[in-house]
């Protein structure tokens, strides 16, 4: 003897409540997935580099400066590690070669002293900043768009601004070769932008 089970009715709160957990929320803005992981990459880079600057300027009269940017930094890096866990966003598979250059570009940069580390703050947060306001021009454009996304993407651009501004403030530009170095960085970070958006 067979049975025929009855289909399950849901109330609409039921239906309403299953739709919104279940619905993928990357289906949101068909960038975003690309947005989450290459910030997500970003900010573990320079969460690094900071990293990598304090382990040699701590001690210094920069320790203080560097270690307010670090901290931001890192705060940066949990919200997209959050970020990345909440809307499944598959990292990229560089994430151990960008943990170990951030720290080498940190370090290396302060051994030359602390107008070349500045130097080195300044060339990366002029990329970054450029990279956030495009992120923020791409998702503007959806109106379905998360706000706690453009939130959050507007904030911590504001702060890369702010250890933009902070680098020039503290004898950037008084790094030997400045334009050479900046310019190196720069090309750097924006190779990386590139490869973490593909792979």
């Amino acid at each position: 003897m067979s049975f025929i089970k009855k289909p399950v009715m849901l109330s609409k709160q039921q239906l309403l409540f299953v739709r919104h957990v279940h619905k993928p929320t990357w289906s949101k803005n068909p960038h975003l997935d690309t947005i989450i992981r290459v910030d997500h990459a970003g900010e573990l880079g320079a969460d690094r580099i900071y990293a990598g600057q304090m382990a040699v300027l701590g001690r210094t009269a920069e320790g203080p400066l560097i270690q307010h940017m670090w901290e931001q930094e890192r705060k940066h890096r949990e919200r997209f590690e959050h970020l990345i866990n909440e809307y499944r966003v598959r990292p990229t598979v560089l994430t151990p070669i960008w943990n170990v250059a951030g720290f080498v570009l940190g370090a290396g940069t302060a051994l030359l002293g602390k107008e070349a580390a500045m130097a080195c703050t300044v060339a990366v947060e002029t990329v970054i900043v450029e990279h956030y306001n495009d992120q923020l021009r791409t998702l503007m454009q959806d109106p379905h768009v998360d706000k706690k996304i453009l939130e959050t993407i507007t904030q911590f651009r504001d702060e890369e601004q702010e250890h933009h501004d902070t680098g020039l403030e503290h004898g950037a530009e008084q790094a030997p070769f400045y334009k050479a170095l900046t310019e190196a960085i720069k090309a750097g970070c924006k190779a990386a932008i590139a490869i973490s958006k593909k792979i």
